[in-house]
């Protein structure tokens, strides 16, 4: 039922879009092989649900915030929404720790997001983010976590050199934004 969710919250984020709505597939029809592998990743990643969507869209934004792509804001910004995060939390993103809006678990997602999306990624800092996601996930969930941070990762990277521009499916919502790192 999840994926059914997910799914249509995706196609409602797409219809959205008001600008620049082919660049990305322009970008990538031109290495059609290259496309087939990140299509197959991101079916496979969507159909993906043995975590809460919720994190999942937390753990993404977080990504994306701080490799400050902002194709991928736009889009995460509107599956945020129709995953149930709210503009609190949207806003609070770059200051999870001392926000309110989130709950442990969440905070906990936030931040292994962040440590593996920090360059170098410290081994110890994940490794003591993983044993705390183990008092509220199984395995099988934290390797879910970890390839949609990695995959969101790989997206905004190649989003952002490929000057890849939002479209507009966050209009009018509350967005997330890209985020200084120091």
């Amino acid at each position: 039922m999840r994926a059914l969710h997910r799914i249509r919250n995706y196609v409602r984020a797409m219809r959205r879009a008001r600008r620049h709505r082919t660049e990305l597939v322009g970008v990538l029809a031109r290495r059609p092989v290259a496309a087939a592998g990140i299509a197959g990743m991101e079916s496979a990643l969507l159909l993906s649900n043995r975590m809460d969507p919720k994190l999942k869209e937390l753990a993404e934004l977080k990504a994306a915030g701080m490799v400050s792509c902002e194709f991928c804001l736009d889009i995460g910004s509107a599956l945020a929404s129709g995953a149930g995060i709210t503009e609190q939390q949207l806003r609070d993103l770059p200051r999870y720790r001392e926000s309110t809006a989130y709950d442990e678990l969440e905070k906990l997602v936030i931040g292994y997001a962040e440590a593996m999306t920090r360059t170098p990624a410290v081994g110890d800092d994940l490794a003591e983010l993983r044993r705390g996601l183990a008092e509220h996930l199984s395995e099988t969930q934290i390797v879910e976590l970890a390839m949609t941070v990695a995959w969101e990762n790989q997206r905004a990277r190649l989003n952002q050199s490929l000057g890849v521009r939002p479209t507009g499916m966050s209009d009018g919502l509350a967005c997330a934004v890209p985020e200084r790192i120091s």
